[in-house]
């Protein structure tokens, strides 16, 4: 990993290429992108009513404003302009949309000096999301709905592309979090004692890259990233939105960024939907993804993959 690519012209397969390289792309906010945002502010503004979002923290207990997310993101999420939106960024930015498959959006919270990190507004601790059962042919999309800052954002760790890192991902199923764990998020508010995959090894987090594209703009990364959450402590909550996509010729042939040290089981891959008609992945192609991906580079990884296991 080593570029930032800001409203790249390269074409999708190039781009995802490069993705599955580690490099990463900023873009501006595209007409679909902005519609994606005012659908989130005008749901956001309903729930909160005269508060500003952003401050609302310091004036309502921690319960309700929990409560609020938990009515607030939902909404969202089946939002049928959501997708109609997504379907129209995937357009613009060059996708092509018989192929290429997108999940539904996610609104995230971000709050300040620790009020809410737990369950509904999950503070995520470093991590790659291929820890948690994606495939690595995932890319993800993640914009800002309001202004953000660097005490605020989202950090890359660039160190660790290259470099396994002994993880509790051998203990993660999907389709297992979704029985007994995802719809339980709004009842962690004061803690999350959940089990998720977490770095089992003292991390070293600088270098760090924090990208601050503005409202609406878009960040585009590989799902093997490691990336977090950073610390907020700008007196505002951060409001994002991400979303992620495979190319269905990469899932075809498992082309994708390499694993060093993945060992989790199961899939989100029936979670995509197709950017023409929302139908799903084939299921006899989300069966060949429920073992897991084999773990590469195996003289480089095999330390980690040695303690991960």
């Amino acid at each position: 990993m080593n570029s930032v690519f800001f409203d790249s012209t390269l074409g999708d397969d190039a781009r995802r290429e490069s993705l599955y390289a580690g490099q990463l792309f900023v873009y501006s906010a595209t007409p679909s992108a902005r519609a994606l945002i005012d659908l989130a502010r005008r749901l956001i503004k309903d729930a909160f009513g005269r508060r500003d979002p952003e401050l609302a923290q310091h004036e309502l207990p921690v319960e309700e404003y929990a409560a609020l997310l938990a009515d607030l993101k939902p909404q969202f999420i089946h939002h049928p302009d959501a997708k109609k939106a997504i379907q129209g960024i995937l357009r613009e930015l060059g996708c092509d949309p018989v192929k290429t498959y997108f999940d539904v959006p996610r609104m995230r919270t971000a709050t300040s000096e620790n009020y809410l990190t737990s369950g509904i507004a999950y503070a995520f601790h470093p991590h790659r999301d291929t820890w948690y059962s994606a495939p690595f042919s995932q890319i993800n999309w993640w914009l800002p709905i309001f202004d953000i800052e660097p005490s605020n954002a989202m950090a890359f760790h660039p160190r660790y592309w290259g470099q396994p890192v002994r993880n509790g991902s051998r203990e993660y199923n999907y389709a297992e979090w979704n029985r007994t764990s995802r719809q339980e998020a709004a009842k962690h508010i004061t803690s999350d004692t959940r089990k998720q995959p977490k770095a089992e090894e003292p991390l070293e987090l600088d270098p760090q890259v924090r990208l601050l594209p503005p409202v609406g703009g878009m960040i585009l990364f590989s799902g093997a990233h490691l990336h977090s959450t950073v610390p907020n402590d700008s007196g505002r909550t951060r409001f994002s939105i991400d979303f992620r996509t495979v190319h269905y010729d990469d899932v075809l042939a498992q082309r994708g960024a390499p694993n060093l040290d993945s060992a989790c089981t199961g899939t989100t891959m029936q979670d995509y939907l197709r950017g023409t008609d929302l139908a799903h992945v084939p299921e006899e192609v989300c069966r060949r993804y429920e073992v897991g991906t084999p773990i590469v580079g195996a003289r480089a990884a095999e330390p980690a993959l040695a303690q991960a296991r």
